[in-house]
């Protein structure tokens, strides 16, 4: 994800929300892998991002246009995310 953010950087944002940790242990885990891209806090009910977008494990990584719309999801570390991602950012 690193390498991802550093070479689109200026074509995408990623926004890292927690998988329900403690506070203190989701913010550690940050600082350890020294994540620069936005850190929220999931909410909780009608805003919790887990139940709106249907994470089923973690990773899970959205691609969201700018319009609003998802592109794709993708759960777990696959190579084939990536790939997908240079093609959408590409045009």
């Amino acid at each position: 994800m690193k390498e991802a953010y550093n070479k689109y950087k200026g074509k995408m944002e990623i926004v890292g929300i927690d998988c329900q940790d403690s506070e203190a242990d989701w913010k550690k885990t940050v600082k350890e892998h020294a994540m620069p891209w936005i850190q929220v806090a999931n909410g909780t009910g009608s805003s919790d991002a887990i139940h709106l977008y249907g994470v089923e494990g973690f990773p899970t990584k959205v691609i969201i246009d700018p319009a609003g719309k998802i592109l794709k999801v993708t759960v777990g570390e696959d190579p084939a995310f990536y790939d997908y991602l240079k093609n959408v950012l590409a045009n």
